[in-house]
């Protein structure tokens, strides 16, 4: 893989560091986060400023560029990818590890002094000031720069430029899927205002705009979302946003029958004057996400602020049973378009060669065929062998392999459906596996069933059971470079907070509560030979227990949501238990009793076949 010349970018964004018409003096150095202005994941192409600048494309990492040097960080998860992807330009430091200092640090060491730029609506208000406190002791500043100096640089980029801005339709989505109106959710939010002495909630992050007016959108390819902001008061609520992205189908959802309340449409630009307007005329608090940006907390003054986590992150962090329901539905059918996939693949597999990319683009036709299928809800990590390794691999032309018998075959890979989102992983051998690579995914097996048969207090912090899912890795020595397991919007972005289980702390983590989903991913990697990652969706359900305590009366567990075989020639039944076998049995039953109907109706009788051929019982 030869990486991006990115060099006409970088050399241009040195420039401009230094053009008195953006800073007022030359900058030390200028930071160039992942994010957009909603600290968003995913970005729409228009703002890849990162990728534009560094040829690196993960989801994850930060630059920084001075005058003479040119700096990534990202975590464990992109190293390889990241070394594939840029040029001799850059210094990857693989954050995570003991000996790489921390981006503050690396800045308070290598420059005297002199002022450190980046833009106010690309960083976080609580990033931003813990950073600017850092730099200050070390006599540097952090300065906001308001026009985007990558964008600027991206312009001289005559032969790749800054895309547009997408201008997609937003859509309604029906009450059938969501189980609760607009209307009751903002009721919600108001008492929470209440509670709280706040004037004024206002809304940042795009999955919360789109979660509380129960609208979707197709702004940033995979998750339905639509650049946005929304502000609720006792009295009013506003969607910002783009007037273009708005039907007539829209509006009439956004009003309310009867002379009730209507949502007030503004255009997306004018969220800086709002806020300062309700600053100057209310005097109670300005509730704010802590993940909003600098550029917007910026404008409330200090005593006014309410930095937390947001009521809407919190009430679609809990699914209504509606959604809940949704989730096993639209599972259901995902995993029937995976066994098919896998169908196919052994039958075909040598018939002609398939690689990465045409085995992934065969998976998505078939959950194309699937009821209330919108699109992908990542791209898929569809990666053979060595390519496994890479945790966020995403196959290209140049890196395909071919899927054969000889090596592990890791596919993750996920929908959207109006009805859910999906995310699953299953690592397969479609010939012999080694005894090695048996006995790493019984161990990343023993760890998956492991959490998911974990039994623990109502809000139980998720950091607090991710070793349930590394315990059997430990004891041989082996373990994996990423969380273990995240949150999951409901027809939303596949990566939901704020729970997740981590060896990480969750700063906003309101501990597990029945009606949450997450994942559940442990895995093992080995550069340059295969990767191992096993994912399943699990619900957080109530669990009765023997005994009953007053201090702690709720327990909870965990319930499978994706229902998708685990090859049993992977598996070393020597080293189960005789309850991990049970569970697996167990777990393989369900997979035969919800998937096995929906194959049947759509007379696929070979995939049908192969489901109850991959889960007979084991042991």
């Amino acid at each position: 893989m030869t990486p991006k010349d990115n060099s006409t970018v970088l050399s241009g964004l040195r420039k401009v560091m230094k053009d008195k018409r953006y800073v007022q003096e030359p900058l030390a150095a200028y930071i160039v986060p992942s994010c957009d202005a909603h600290n968003s994941e995913y970005l729409a192409d228009v703002d890849t400023r990162r990728e534009a600048v560094s040829g690196f494309s993960g989801s994850a990492g930060t630059a920084i560029v001075t005058q003479s040097q040119a700096l990534m960080w990202t975590d464990g998860r992109y190293h390889l990818q990241a070394v594939k992807e840029m040029d001799i330009n850059w210094t990857l430091m693989k954050d995570g590890l003991a000996d790489t200092p921390s981006q503050a640090d690396w800045l308070c060491t290598s420059l005297g002094s002199g002022q450190v730029g980046v833009d106010p609506m690309m960083m976080g208000a609580t990033a931003w000031s813990v950073l600017a406190e850092r730099l200050e002791s070390s006599g540097l500043q952090l300065v906001p720069v308001e026009t985007n100096l990558v964008d600027l640089a991206w312009a001289m980029n005559v032969s790749n430029p800054q895309p547009a801005r997408p201008e997609s339709q937003v859509f309604p989505l029906e009450m059938q899927f969501t189980g609760r109106s607009w209307q009751d959710k903002v009721e919600e939010v108001r008492r929470n205002l209440k509670e709280k002495g706040a004037a004024v909630l206002i809304l940042s992050a795009l999955d919360d705009v789109a979660w509380m007016l129960n609208l979707r959108g197709s702004d940033i390819a995979f998750n339905p979302v639509f650049f946005s902001y929304a502000a609720v008061t006792e009295k009013e609520v506003v969607l910002f946003i783009n007037p273009a992205q708005v039907t007539e189908q829209v509006r009439h959802a956004l009003t309310t029958e009867d002379m009730g309340e209507s949502v007030i449409i503004r255009d997306y630009q004018t969220i800086k004057d709002y806020i300062s307007s309700t600053v100057a005329g209310t005097a109670g608090k300005i509730w704010l996400s802590d993940t909003a940006s600098q550029g917007l907390v910026c404008l409330v003054p200090l005593k006014r602020r309410l930095l937390r986590v947001t009521p809407i992150a919190l009430m679609k962090n809990i699914k209504n049973s509606v959604e809940l329901a949704g989730f096993d539905a639209c599972h259901d059918r995902d995993s029937a378009a995976l066994c098919q996939y896998f169908c196919w693949l052994e039958r075909t597999i040598d018939q002609g060669e398939i690689t990465e990319i045409t085995g992934a683009d065969r998976l998505e036709k078939f959950r194309a065929e699937q009821e209330h299928f919108m699109g992908l809800s990542f791209p898929s990590i569809s990666s053979v062998g060595p390519n496994g390794a890479i945790i966020h691999y995403r196959p290209a032309p140049d890196t395909a392999r071919p899927i054969t018998r000889t090596e592990l075959y890791l596919l993750d890979s996920g929908a959207q459906y109006r009805d859910g989102t999906t995310d699953v992983t299953r690592t397969i051998h479609l010939g012999t596996p080694t005894l090695h690579e048996k006995e790493c995914f019984t161990r990343v097996l023993k760890g998956m069933i492991g959490l998911a048969t974990a039994v623990f207090p109502n809000k139980t912090k998720g950091h607090c059971l991710d070793s349930f899912a590394r315990q059997h890795l430990w004891q041989v020595g082996l373990d994996y470079l990423h969380g273990t397991g995240h949150g999951v919007g409901s027809f939303l972005n596949v990566h939901e907070g704020p729970s997740g289980i981590s060896w990480r702390v969750y700063p906003n983590d309101p501990g597990l509560q029945a009606g949450m989903i997450l994942s559940d991913e442990p895995g093992y990697y080995e550069d340059g030979n295969f990767g191992i990652r096993i994912e399943t969706l699990v619900k957080v359900v109530e669990m009765k227990t023997k005994f009953t305590m007053p201090s702690k009366s709720i327990f909870l567990t965990f319930e499978p949501v994706t229902v998708v075989p685990i090859q049993a020639k992977m598996i070393l039944a020597e080293l189960m238990t005789q309850q991990e076998l049970d569970w697996l049995n167990g777990y393989h039953q369900t997979c035969r009793d919800r998937v096995g109907p929906v194959l049947k109706q759509m007379g696929r009788t070979e995939a049908l076949e192969w489901l109850f051929r991959e889960t007979q019982p084991i042991g």
